[in-house]
């Protein structure tokens, strides 16, 4: 690439994986996050829930000091606390909306742009319908919710039948979901992850071509998908663990797919289109180590583009 990528792009990072610590709410997360913050290769960091209001002015000010963007991962908030905004249970899925609709007035607080989710699990081709219904009329509640608090709502695609086994889910489903949201609020938008391609069992170039027009933000990470193997499901090891789908090669042929579909280029709610890398530390990382990892293999694969 001729181009810098720090000119096409923002890097970031999900913090409550590589701070695994902080995902119940709760642990050093201003502390972690001026780590990040420090680090001038992350323009932007994905954090989650954070309980304490004191906690959550330290790390909004120490995001418009160091001019770090803030993303919010309501993913967090729905998988440690088993909420499922498809729901076929009436009380389990208002309990879902009432905590999103708190999580959309903390990430307002904290000054992000938008907030991520993923939906609940598949219920099966018998109520699969009925379940994607009552998940629209979730988001739609979600998404006029959002539009109040100055908050975009996005979509994570996760898997079908391995580890969250997700409603949405495969590819091609998101993005009719996603069409069918965006006929009412146009600045709804899917969330895709490299690290969930080989756990869904798509190709790199059939999914991003189908997602193409609804893609407002990029995860990469690796998975493990042979049963049995340390670190099995959708755990992102680091790149090149043992017994892992991704590295180097792969991320390099992820990024030329995200060029070859103009995602680079496209219009995003955000600055600049944001890739944020997802990977958690094992055996004995260190979330510096992880994190330090992570750059190196970025620059790998960049510098074969």
């Amino acid at each position: 690439m001729q181009q810098p990528w720090d000119a096409m792009l923002t890097m970031s990072v999900v913090h409550f994986m590589a701070y695994p610590e902080c995902i119940n709410g709760t642990g050093p997360i201003a502390e972690t996050v001026r780590e990040l913050a420090l680090d001038p290769f992350f323009g932007a960091a994905e954090v989650s829930w954070i309980k304490d209001p004191a906690e959550r002015a330290k790390v909004r000010q120490i995001a418009e000091q160091s001019r770090l963007q803030l993303g919010y991962g309501g993913q967090a908030v729905l998988l440690t606390s088993k909420l499922s905004l498809n729901d076929l249970d009436p009380a389990g899925r208002k309990a879902a909306v009432e905590a999103m609709q708190r999580s959309i007035d903390e990430a307002a607080e904290l000054g992000c742009k938008r907030l991520a989710f993923l939906t609940g699990p598949d219920p099966g081709d018998a109520r699969r319908a009925e379940a994607l219904d009552l998940l629209a009329d979730s988001v739609t509640t979600l998404c006029r919710y959002g539009q109040e608090k100055g908050i975009g709502l996005t979509l994570e695609t996760f898997d079908r039948d391995v580890d969250k086994k997700s409603l949405v889910g495969p590819s091609d489903m998101a993005a009719e979901f996603a069409a069918r949201i965006r006929a009412d609020y146009p600045d709804f938008g899917l969330l895709y992850d490299l690290s969930h391609l080989p756990l869904l069992r798509e190709s790199v170039r059939e999914a991003l071509t189908t997602l193409k027009d609804y893609l407002v933000h990029i995860h990469v990470g690796n998975a493990v998908v042979t049963a049995g193997l340390p670190g099995y499901g959708d755990l992102h090891p680091r790149f090149g663990y043992p017994g892992g789908e991704n590295d180097v090669p792969e991320l390099v042929e992820f990024l030329e797919a995200l060029i070859n579909i103009g995602y680079f280029k496209s219009d995003v709610p955000t600055d600049k289109p944001v890739l944020t890398f997802e990977v958690k530390p094992y055996d004995d990382d260190t979330p510096e180590l992880i994190v330090a990892h992570t750059k190196r293999t970025f620059k790998r694969a960049w510098a074969q583009l």
